[in-house]
């Protein structure tokens, strides 16, 4: 099973495109408590939104209170819809008037008419009305026209961006199945338990202050927040025609910008086959259905593999930082007392090519994504830790882990 990344399905010159026209504008003025803009791209979705909008009403905070009603406003945008979407809208707004509901329709032109130029559309203006307000530590909370989030969604988040000093918060992502399928239903959850087990072991052995066990895997969409000031330092969502939730967590990434993966931030979204866009949730779940129709099983990264790609994304963490705080003289292209020698040997490049992303790259994030796309991506790279059945990787997994790792709570 390869993952989902937006490089396997657009190039990176795609994926860091600016947004053209249109331009979404709210012409109310947001209220000066303005705390969080919750956005949702909506297409089609009228049967859904009820339920997606009800949830968001009934926002609590962690002592059970309904949050302050002008604490936090929602934006919809209903995008090339041909149902009534934005009708439901503005009749739930008029059903509830104490609850800050936008509502835009915009017919995009064929070239925009996707995923990420709608929420790109959205999360722009959520952060121009915080930016209004003086707030840039106020934060944009993404959800989807399918999906309900849990009552302490928004507080919850909050909680997570002061405690753990993130500049983005993910939420847990539970499928809430669209009709009963075994082997999909298997798969899925297999698949979450691998994608756990390589979190558990990545707090092992490459762990993160701001992002500390217990910890999810998932950064999609359905629930994402960024900090307004997080938003505008990586230069805002790539607008790309899917996985652009992906690619806004990568860039995260390679401006070095913290994000947690909060347990405590939970949302339930549809488990259709038949999405809204070509490559996401819907898409994987088609994925393990063919596989299931042909009995066969998902190639991961075997636990060999995972852990070395950890120690190594340590060890050259460490190198960076120490390159970086102890300075290099301006006639050593090597520095003496660095392992650079040696980590290129790993990284299977030359000692002159490591030096030079080693001395030029500003950010950390940035030189992984380039051993990511230049190193981890060669053939004896594969060669050496090739893909395994999950069933295999599970097992290999768990027992890394009992090696490892203290026992799990």
């Amino acid at each position: 099973m390869t993952p989902t990344a937006p490089s396997r399905f657009h190039s990176a010159q795609d994926a860091t495109a600016a947004l053209p026209a249109p331009v979404l504008l709210i012409a109310t003025p947001p209220a000066p408590t303005l705390r969080a803009v919750v956005i949702i791209p909506v297409k089609d979705e009228a049967d859904n939104l009820p339920h997606t909008l009800a949830a968001l009403a009934a926002q609590i905070d962690e002592a059970g209170r309904l949050l302050p009603p002008h604490s936090f406003e929602i934006i919809v945008l209903a995008n090339n819809c041909r149902d009534h979407s934005a009708a439901v809208v503005r009749r739930f707004a008029q059903a509830h008037p104490a609850l800050v509901l936008h509502v835009a329709e915009l017919t995009l032109p064929p070239g925009l008419a996707h995923i990420g130029c709608a929420r790109r559309l959205l999360m722009d203006e959520a952060c121009r009305r915080l930016e209004l307000v003086g707030n840039p530590t106020g934060y944009i909370a993404s959800t989807d026209g399918d999906t309900s989030v849990a009552p302490t969604w928004l507080a919850a988040t909050a909680t997570e961006l002061t405690t753990h000093g993130a500049a983005a918060v993910c939420g847990r992502i539970l499928t809430l199945p669209a009709e009963p399928s075994g082997v999909v239903r298997r798969y899925h959850l297999r698949d979450a338990a691998y994608r756990l087990l390589r979190a558990r072991l990545e707090a092992e052995l490459d762990p993160n202050d701001h992002d500390p066990w217990p910890r999810h895997h998932q950064h999609f969409g359905a629930s994402f927040a960024i900090t307004a000031a997080a938003y505008r330092a990586v230069g805002g969502l790539p607008a790309v025609p899917y996985l652009e939730d992906e690619a806004l967590f990568q860039a995260l990434q390679r401006h070095d910008l913290p994000v947690r993966h909060s347990p405590a931030v939970r949302v339930f979204t549809s488990g259709r086959h038949q999405g809204r866009v070509a490559v996401g949730l819907s898409w994987q779940l088609r994925e393990w259905a063919l596989l299931g129709a042909r009995q066969q099983e998902p190639l991961v990264a075997g636990a060999p593999s995972v852990v070395a790609t950890l120690l190594l994304r340590r060890q050259l963490r460490q190198l960076w930082h120490e390159a970086h705080t102890t300075g290099w003289p301006d006639d050593e292209l090597v520095p003496p007392g660095l392992l650079v020698e040696k980590m290129a040997v790993l990284l299977q490049t030359s000692t002159v090519s490591l030096a030079l992303h080693l001395r030029q790259v500003t950010s950390f994030g940035a030189l992984w994504e380039w051993v990511e796309q230049q190193v981890l991506t060669k053939v004896v790279w594969a060669r050496r830790w090739p893909l395994v059945p999950l069933t295999q990787a599970l097992r290999e997994l768990r027992h890394e882990l009992r090696v490892t790792a203290p026992p799990l709570a």
